[in-house]
């Protein structure tokens, strides 16, 4: 183990420079460059990808924090206690789970559990902001309706506004339910913290965290919480995840004897369900990383509320968008939206194209409109942000668009797998008559389709038979829900619609008659 490897909790950079540390991200399997080029366009900063597929790691600084949790492309975040690209595992399981209950002690627990501090008030910020607003229309609606002066008026407006179970009756109520909204509104503002006094907010944080405001080293200087008066009790779980099959231990053996040594170390109390800090274990052969999760859930999660039985996740469409690269003006369809995870991302990240979501069954169109409306509802509550977004939805076959020939510059979808939705055997007409109408919309020599689907085979056969329409240009192998799934990329021939349809029926007609010959 490196001399860096064994740097104590209590060493580290002077507290008033901006904290440098190593964030982990998790991506989507297969999108990891994709991932990559993002972090290095939006944070500035080189990415290694790691051994571990799904993973990428960078340096940065807590100033970034909230750029990193917009990333578009990455579905959790960490921080990196400390990495071990070369763990040498003992001969037993006993040596091994004993060396582990030793390793919490010497790590360099102290900045990355700042970091996670900042992050923690940073989120609590957001949370109050919107606690704020929402208290601010109420006092905008209270107050209108004073102005008013119509009893019965007031009475609904705030029995629908308050929840409140006892009705509003005359103006001594009014204005005294108006003054604890107002006073109740101020308090709410007081609360909320700069940015920028995310550090002065964690000292006072991490002093309750380690019971003398140090972290402590090995466990000699550690006094519980409760022992020194402390308010909170921290909780939290370690999470152990092993990719390997030449280890003597299980992920559960890793995640209990490491999570022992760790409540040893600061006297948090462990909570498997309910935890303030979760501590990760990453396993993947000799490489170990111990970090401090940054996201309590999925960041792909953040366009969608209405979800169907296969709803793609956000990252993943991403990642898809990324990979036909759409440009100003162009129109892009997705003949099977499910719930409109594809166009919606697109709209928010690239405006200025133009996408149609169509679905042939209604009810996932309804839950696009619904997906829809709940972005523009978001967006509403931002200040100087446009109401609409550059989406249409409509209700279609999917083998039959209601569009003009050669008039879209880029499909995308998530073809059905066969499984949950469709089935295989529907798939081998399914595959070959979507390929078809796709590409009589899609324009002749410029136009690209970004497909995914885990029948390969089907997909294969039925692009060689659509082989004067469609050329195969890149594929990227993802793992969707535990499936072995690809995303193609396809590029439109030169052919115009009709002089290919001609040019595949001379063809079919010449390989007949040599057959007949033979």
């Amino acid at each position: 183990m490196s001399a860096e490897g064994l740097e104590r909790a209590g060493e580290g950079p002077d507290p008033e420079d901006p904290i440098t540390v190593t964030i982990g991200a998790t991506v989507p399997t297969g999108f990891e460059h994709s991932a990559a080029e993002e972090v290095g366009e939006k944070i500035g900063t080189d990415v290694r990808i790691s051994k571990d597929r799904g993973r990428i790691y960078f340096k940065t600084t807590h100033v970034n924090l909230p750029q990193i949790h917009r990333l578009r492309s990455v579905d959790n975040l960490f921080v990196v206690v400390e990495e071990f690209s070369d763990y040498c595992f003992k001969d037993t399981k006993e040596e091994t789970l004993e060396d582990f209950q030793k390793l919490a002690a010497k790590l360099p627990w102290k900045w990355p559990l700042e970091v996670w501090k900042i992050n923690n008030s940073l989120k609590k910020k957001r949370s109050r902001q919107k606690i704020s607003q929402t208290a601010s229309a109420k006092e905008a609606s209270v107050a209108a309706v004073q102005e008013n002066g119509s009893e019965d008026s007031c009475s609904e407006t705030l029995v629908k506004r308050e929840d409140s179970h006892t009705e509003a009756e005359g103006s001594h109520t009014k204005s005294k339910q108006s003054s604890e909204i107002s006073s109740d509104l101020d308090e709410k503002k007081d609360d909320v913290q700069d940015v920028k006094d995310g550090k002065k907010m964690i000292s006072a944080e991490t002093a309750s965290a380690s019971g003398n405001g140090d972290v402590v080293e090995g466990g000699k200087d550690c006094e519980g919480p409760e022992a020194e008066g402390s308010s909170k009790l921290l909780k939290f779980r370690v999470t152990c995840n092993r990719a390997g099959d030449k280890h003597n231990f299980t992920s559960n053996d890793a995640a209990r004897d490491f999570g022992g040594a760790v409540q040893d170390l600061f006297q948090w109390k462990p909570d498997m369900t309910r935890f303030d800090i979760e501590v990760l274990l990453n396993i993947h052969n000799n490489e170990v990383v111990v970090g401090i999760a940054l996201t309590e859930e999925s960041l792909h999660r953040r366009n969608i509320t209405h979800f169907g039985p296969t709803t793609l996740r956000s990252t993943l469409a991403y990642g898809m968008l990324r990979l036909c690269n759409p440009q100003i003006s162009d129109v892009i369809v997705d003949p099977m939206c499910g719930s409109g995870a594809i166009p919606l991302e697109g709209a928010l990240e690239w405006p200025h194209s133009f996408y149609m979501a169509g679905d042939n069954n209604g009810m996932a169109v309804n839950r696009t409109g619904n997906n829809i409306n709940h972005i523009h509802k978001k967006r509403q509550s931002k200040e100087g942000t446009a109401w609409g977004l550059p989406i249409d939805t409509v209700q279609w076959d999917l083998c039959n668009l209601p569009m003009k020939t050669g008039s879209v510059d880029i499909i995308i979808t998530d073809m059905p797998f066969g499984k949950r939705m469709g089935s295989k055997k529907k798939n081998w007409d399914l595959y070959p008559s979507c390929l078809k109408e796709m590409g009589r919309v899609c324009r002749p020599g410029s136009g690209k389709a970004v497909l995914l689907t885990q029948d390969k085979k089907c997909f294969a056969k039925a692009v060689s038979k659509m082989g004067y329409l469609w050329r195969k240009s890149h594929t990227v192998w993802v793992n969707v829900g535990g499936l072995h799934a690809a995303v193609y990329l396809l590029k439109r021939t030169g052919l115009s619609y009709g002089n290919a349809e001609d040019t595949s029926e001379n063809k079919e007609e010449a390989d007949e008659t040599r057959s007949e010959e033979k």
